[in-house]
């Protein structure tokens, strides 16, 4: 969503560019569009820097539609923390969220997280190996190269069994 100039060509403030964000989703619904994405960035043009907590907004406040991540950059996140977002996120949508996961697009929206440009993939590739066992086991660990979680069971689990529908970029 981007930091966009409204008709005078004035910034749109961010609390106004969210709120017509929300206008926007509820209205989407009420004319029965199938889903609503958001995706994440970390710069100054986009106003959007947690796409699940917009979608959770978004989840209280439509009642079909189904929300998606478009994308949430799995590399530069925790991968216990992206699970817990988004299947909190689907609780609260009784089971309409989907999560799209990528890697990252550029060097300016991974070095404030301390990962390097040339390692997104791999990153990504062990976040994406701890997470998904998240969603359907009761007794998780995960020991990778980036990631390294002692035995625990991961919740909320997600109102969708086995998981939310997944999405890679």
């Amino acid at each position: 969503v981007e930091a966009t100039p409204d008709k005078t060509g004035a910034l749109i403030t961010p609390e106004q560019r969210l709120a017509n964000l929300m206008e926007e989703v509820q209205l989407a619904d009420e004319v029965g569009l199938d889903v609503f994405g958001i995706g994440e960035h970390h710069r100054a043009d986009y106003v959007v820097s947690t796409p699940a907590v917009v979608l959770a907004a978004a989840a209280v406040k439509t009642r079909r539609i189904r929300l998606t991540s478009a994308v949430t950059v799995l590399s530069s996140d925790d991968p216990v923390r992206v699970f817990q977002e988004y299947s909190t996120v689907d609780l609260l949508s009784h089971g309409r969220v989907e999560l799209g996961v990528g890697e990252g697009s550029s060097v300016t929206e991974l070095h404030p997280f301390d990962r390097r440009f040339r390692d997104k993939r791999e990153v990504w590739e062990d976040a994406m190996r701890a997470l998904m066992p998240m969603f359907w086991e009761e007794g998780w660990e995960y020991h990778g190269e980036f990631f390294d979680f002692p035995l625990r069971n991961v919740v909320p689990k997600p109102y969708q069994k086995p998981h939310p529908p997944l999405w890679v970029a």
